[in-house]
């Protein structure tokens, strides 16, 4: 199964993930993007997430 991941030191904390998946994807205290439910959201939202990150910082990990 496919997991979303954040690599933390990438994330800038825009939030974009959390506004289109926000089951999945929360902006934590310290201002970086997590993954609090990975099947959060459907894997198409997911993904429209994952192309979304500014900054490439979420990835799938199998």
């Amino acid at each position: 199964m496919k997991t979303p991941v954040v690599d933390q030191d990438t994330c800038t904390g825009c939030g974009l993930c959390a506004d289109i998946a926000p089951d999945t994807f929360e902006v934590n205290d310290d201002g970086v993007a997590e993954v609090i439910d990975p099947q959060g959201d459907d894997e198409d939202t997911i993904q429209e997430a994952i192309d979304s990150c500014p900054v490439e910082a979420i990835s799938w990990e199998e």
